[in-house]
């Protein structure tokens, strides 16, 4: 098959998405696949590349070039609705590439929307988070809890605390009309997981959809050269959470549960710093900014476990998956697509979204019980094969089969909407 990837970034800008899209690109090439990759413009690199066998063409858009207008200007998102300097960049690729499947991930699909009709190409859609439901993509009103459904009389007023009120409207009138086109022209749309299916509304409509998760690569575990950041990891046990240090991966929440836990080894924290990330941190929590992948695998194999305390609802937590890989249980709130990936009590520990005394307990528990701690960290880097990528790419790559189906045979055998469908554990 020819099979071009859409993503709005690619590295060197670095995200769960990005490693997805570029793992993704790089089993379907090793598969035999003609793979190539259409991603945004970035500061500093060419406008064409060869990754491994993929190349990767970058394009411009118009509200690319308005720096204003992004928050962060290295991560300067594509717009909810089609850009037309992107939309013309697509139709060139497109003519240049003669894909079988446009696979897009999140927003840049709608700068693809007024080309579905103009070629053969079937188009599918992978939602990473609830962007096609919610204009802040993480499905929680007000920044404080989790919504309860999407309403204009909710949305505009939570967008608008987001990003004020002129681009709110805009971002969330987009939205709106892309998601509603979307729904009755994408061919196959991929929910990495349940949470995400249900929330943006899937469960409930008609769009064919199937639930399929993020992984890691096969060779996951295969540690690179340590990097020179390692040196101030602790030289005994320590705990590890890795992700951006924000509220809505639960950072107060870790540091109140931390400081209650009896005879705690350190608590090492790797990520990036936000605008709500706290300016002080306890004397015995280090601190890491962003550090290579590499180097966040060789803090995994390290740890004594891991600590994911999200009041958002994650969508599938990558992370998770490695620390799983590396062989470690981790405890997680049971919110989003967590449960997907955790089995509680069987390779790590759930606890409600939010609550630092569950949270402490948990993180308690395996300090003090070596032998549950044990059986966890057994049973996770078992069943983190499902995870990989020789078995969540074939479940890809039978999408591609299913849409590229003749109309009649589609119709004959519909898709599945739901039910039966493994979840990411």
């Amino acid at each position: 098959m020819r099979i071009l990837l859409l993503s709005q970034f690619y590295p060197p800008v670095i995200g769960g998405e990005e490693r997805h899209v570029r793992n993704l690109g790089a089993a379907l090439a090793q598969r035999g696949h003609h793979v190539s990759v259409g991603t945004m413009m970035h500061p500093g690199s060419p406008e064409t590349e060869l990754d491994g066998p993929v190349p990767v063409h970058r394009l411009r858009g118009t509200l690319q070039r308005l720096s204003g207008l992004h928050t962060d200007p290295e991560r300067r998102h594509a717009p909810p609705f089609p850009d037309p300097e992107l939309v013309l960049a697509l139709k060139r690729l497109v003519d240049r590439e003669e894909p079988d499947i446009v696979h897009a991930h999140n927003w840049i699909y709608a700068s693809f929307l007024p080309l579905k009709g103009l070629g053969g190409a079937r188009l599918v859609v992978t939602l990473h988070d609830y962007g096609l439901v919610c204009a802040k993509k993480n499905f929680m009103h007000l920044g404080t809890h989790l919504c309860s459904g999407a309403a204009p009389a909710k949305c505009l007023p939570c967008a608008t605390g987001h990003y004020g009120a002129v681009k709110a409207a805009a971002t969330s009138l987009g939205n709106w009309a892309s998601s509603f086109a979307a729904r009755r022209v994408v061919d196959r749309f991929i929910a990495v997981s349940h949470a995400v299916a249900r929330h943006t509304g899937l469960t409930q409509g008609r769009a064919p959809y199937d639930v399929i998760p993020n992984f890691v690569p096969d060779d996951v575990e295969v540690l690179g050269p340590e990097d020179a950041c390692l040196r101030g990891l602790p030289g005994n046990e320590f705990i590890l959470f890795v992700g951006d240090l924000t509220r809505l991966k639960g950072i107060d929440v870790l540091l109140q549960a931390y400081a209650s836990l009896e005879g705690a080894p350190q608590l090492v924290l790797v990520g990036r710093r936000v605008a709500d990330t706290p300016t002080e941190f306890p004397p015995n929590v280090r601190v890491f900014n962003m550090w290579p992948h590499s180097a966040i695998m060789h803090a995994w194999r390290r740890c004594l476990f891991g600590v994911l305390p999200s009041v958002g609802p994650e969508a599938c937590a990558t992370v998770i998956m490695e620390a799983m890989a590396s062989g470690k249980a981790v405890v997680a709130t049971d919110i989003g697509g967590m449960p997907d990936i955790v089995d509680h009590g069987e390779t790590g520990l759930l606890v409600p979204s939010g609550d630092a005394h569950a949270l402490a307990n948990a993180m308690q528990t395996l300090l003090e019980d070596r032998a549950l701690l044990a059986r966890l960290e057994a049973t996770s880097l078992a069943r983190v094969e499902r995870l990989k990528a020789g078995a969540v790419v074939t479940r890809i790559e039978q999408v591609y089969r299913d849409v590229l189906r003749p109309a009649a045979a589609r119709s004959a055998v519909p898709a599945q909407q739901g039910s039966g469908q493994q979840p990411c554990r």
